[in-house]
């Protein structure tokens, strides 16, 4: 219910995917207000503005996955008669040369994916001819993109150049127009989402987490429902063989007491060896088994919380296949004796992972117990 709901409420979008490289050509229209007092007058078309009615402008760029974008642009335009130029009236129609190189920067990096909407910000440096000066520029850019499709859109954008030296002319303003075409497009997530994709990808993580612990509660749920339901159809067995026969279940008790008397195999930290105190209570085992050749038991290995569950697990089947071995090799046949291997699943006491505990604590855990399977 939760990976559910979790998926309604948050997942990626197209708003989180971003064009981030690409070739840029563009072809358009340039105007150029130059008429000294252009920040002043920003709006001042029929005195300020110039252009010519035909594409006047090209560039050719390169933009990279980091929202950088390498540009060079050439500009034509003209002077007219009778417009303001460095705050004089023109007298006659003079010819405009640009060649300007900038750096710009995506915002979309930033706001993510904004639709048709693509702004940027830029600065450069260039060359220009005009009013019959030639001067280099310093060049700020602030502009945007509207795409129609992942290949073709317009380009809006404006350009304040102001004049390396005061001495060959004055600051002006380029705006420009144009269609904009792109190619070797690649995409990719934005910063939004790539944040966006980290949390999603955590949130999965951590609902497999609980999925594997509910897992794992069920099949240990399991593991313990059989083992009740085993210790229930002895009980049931023990009941109709003691109705049936008194002195047999008499028998029965007192041997599974016996065998209980005799305690459990302990291990030494990381061993699966036995030492000469085990053997002598497995010699024990073996007398009882040869006093009673229908008795089957099964060995339950078990290890300490120390180490991984891996491991555990692997050392826990080396006691019980070193108990079992040990009882074989003392004539009992292998049919009658088998064994289940615990790891550490299933503690007597409370030193599991992370719980200090005595030495002596810990040793309770590494055994090996004997349990009654047929008689």
């Amino acid at each position: 219910m939760s990976s559910i709901f979790a998926q309604e409420v948050e997942q990626l979008t197209k708003k989180d995917s971003i064009v981030q490289s690409y070739w840029l050509v563009t072809l358009g229209v340039n105007i150029v207000d130059d008429s000294g007092d252009e920040f002043g007058e920003l709006f001042d078309l029929s005195e300020g503005w110039n252009m010519v009615p035909y594409p006047s402008r090209f560039s050719v760029g390169r933009y990279f996955n980091n929202g950088l974008g390498l540009e060079a642009i050439g500009t034509y335009n003209k002077y007219k008669e009778g417009k303001i130029i460095d705050n004089a009236v023109n007298t006659e129609d003079i010819d405009y040369w640009g060649m300007d190189f900038r750096v710009s920067y995506d915002l979309n990096m930033i706001l993510g994916e904004t639709g048709f909407f693509d702004p940027y910000i830029g600065i450069g440096a260039g060359y220009t001819d005009a009013n019959n000066q030639s001067r280099g520029t310093y060049n700020a850019i602030i502009g945007f993109r509207t795409w129609f499709s992942d290949h073709w859109g317009l380009d809006f954008n404006s350009t304040g150049k102001w004049a390396m030296s005061t001495e060959n002319g004055t600051n002006h303003i380029q705006h420009a127009l144009g269609v904009a075409y792109r190619f070797e497009v690649e995409k990719g997530l934005s910063r939004k989402g790539e944040e966006k994709l980290a949390y999603l990808e955590e949130l999965e993580k951590e609902q497999q987490r609980v999925q594997d612990s509910i897992s794992k509660a069920e099949e240990e749920a399991r593991l313990l429902a059989e083992r009740l339901q085993r210790e229930k159809e002895a009980a049931e067995l023990a009941a109709a063989e003691k109705a049936k026969k008194d002195a047999e279940d008499a028998r029965r008790v007192a041997l599974q007491t016996k065998i209980n008397d005799l305690g459990s195999v302990y291990f030494k930290l990381n061993s699966s060896y036995l030492t000469s105190r085990d053997q002598e209570l497995l010699d024990q085992l073996v007398t009882i088994m040869e006093s009673e050749p229908n008795l089957n038991i099964k060995i339950t290995a078990h290890t300490d919380s120390r180490g991984t569950k891996e491991y555990n697990q692997w050392l826990s089947e080396r006691r019980a296949q070193r108990t079992v071995e040990y009882v074989v090799s003392k004539g009992i046949s292998q049919e009658r004796i088998s064994y289940e291997a615990f790891g550490e699943t299933q503690l007597t006491n409370e030193c599991g992972d992370g719980v200090y505990c005595t030495e002596e604590k810990h040793a309770k855990n590494r055994r090996s117990e004997f349990i009654i399977v047929e008689f």
